[in-house]
């Protein structure tokens, strides 16, 4: 199993650490170069389309296995 490595972002004006797999940062920020943009602009647009009852490294890991083909 792998060791979850947190990263920190500022979302709408506050600081939040999100803990992921380093397999599922290394996929987002893949993701993130594909379309030309930050990882932390990747993770402020997953932010703000999340539905509020999910949390946000869930919407990340989705969000990660989505454009991987697995979703």
């Amino acid at each position: 199993m792998s060791v979850l490595a947190k990263q920190s972002f500022s979302l709408s004006g506050h600081r939040t650490s999100v803990a992921l797999e380093p397999e599922f940062w290394a996929a987002l920020r893949a993701l993130a170069a594909a379309r030309g943009q930050s990882l932390s602009a990747l993770v402020a647009a997953t932010d703000a389309a999340r539905a509020p009852d999910r949390p946000l490294a869930s919407a990340l890991r989705v969000l990660a296995l989505a454009a991987a083909g697995g979703g």
